[in-house]
């Protein structure tokens, strides 16, 4: 991966003489750290087996909440940025409860949970974008030794999620769930509540997102998030977690991130057209699934 990544900057290097500027890698750190933070939740789902249709729609809910609640109930930031961390929270936890008490295909119940955020985010925002301003300047513009505070912040959740995957018990549970989860509940692991807490935290993840997002737009707009949730699954996917669940890391998931984030500016900066840019990006994400079939074990050409 990155050797990849590498390869992008070069190649994209070379195409446009603006690309590997300080500022355009400024523009590219500020841009991701909402995929960062979602791809660390979703990295999650997909590690048990599961897929979450709903992270666009959620943080564009989220996003809402917290908008509203600067502008129109005039809340203190640190209280709004709770609120939209607990909106989050609770939509990934009916989204754990109904997919983990039912054994629900979480495809369907996160595809519910899609329209229904949306709608709500909607109705939140009488349909119009809330733009808030400088009532969340401070997100925006805080910095440390010239880097962006939500870069560095989203980083630090990568890590721990890293961390938590890999030196826990929890993470070896989630692991274990989507490997096999017959063999996970005989061994005393109890596959629905890992479940509700990876879906919950997932939701949770979502809602912390969503104030970098409206922080870096400084605004609300009920139409955000659109196709957010294919381009996490893709940035997951490109770095090595498995579709069919036990197989991932969320340090591979940053650097799958990346690629998607490099790819697009890339295009950009070399005067890629939309159509041009999503045909380039689907055939990435294509590639990386048709990887994936031969990094299974006992996978056959």
């Amino acid at each position: 991966m990155a050797a990849a990544i590498v390869l992008l900057l070069v190649v994209f290097g070379l195409a446009s003489e603006h690309f590997l500027t300080l500022t355009n890698l400024k523009t590219i750190t500020s841009q991701i750290p909402t995929a960062i933070i979602v791809a660390v939740g979703m990295t999650y789902v997909l590690l048990i087996g599961g897929i979450d249709l709903s992270v666009g729609a959620v943080l564009s809910l989220a996003s809402a909440v917290l908008a509203v609640a600067l502008l129109r109930y005039h809340v203190p930031l640190p209280l709004a940025i709770l609120l939209a961390a607990l909106t989050g929270t609770a939509a990934g936890l009916i989204n754990g409860l109904i997919a983990a008490q039912w054994s629900l295909p979480s495809f369907i119940v996160t595809l519910g949970m899609m329209e229904a955020a949306r709608g709500l985010a909607f109705i939140v925002t009488d349909s119009q974008t809330q733009y808030v301003g400088d009532l969340i300047g401070p997100i925006r513009s805080a910095s440390l030794f010239g880097v962006s505070a939500p870069f560095l912040a989203a980083i630090a959740i990568a890590a721990a999620g890293q961390f938590v995957l890999s030196h826990t018990a929890f993470g070896r549970q989630v692991v274990a769930v989507g490997h096999k989860e017959e063999v996970a509940y005989l061994s005393g692991i109890a596959p629905r509540r890992v479940k509700l807490i990876v879906f919950t935290l997932c939701g949770a993840l979502v809602g912390l997102a969503s104030v970098f997002h409206t922080a870096r737009l400084s605004a609300a707009d009920p139409n955000t998030g659109f196709g957010f949730e294919l381009e996490a699954i893709a940035a997951v996917v490109i770095g090595g977690t498995s579709l069919s669940g036990g197989r991932g890391s969320v340090g591979r998931s940053l650097f799958g991130v990346l690629v998607i984030a490099i790819l697009g500016s890339g295009l950009a900066q070399a005067g890629a057209q939309e159509p041009a840019k999503r045909l380039i990006t689907g055939l990435v994400i294509v590639a990386a699934v048709i990887l994936d079939r031969y990094r299974r074990p006992g996978a056959v050409a």
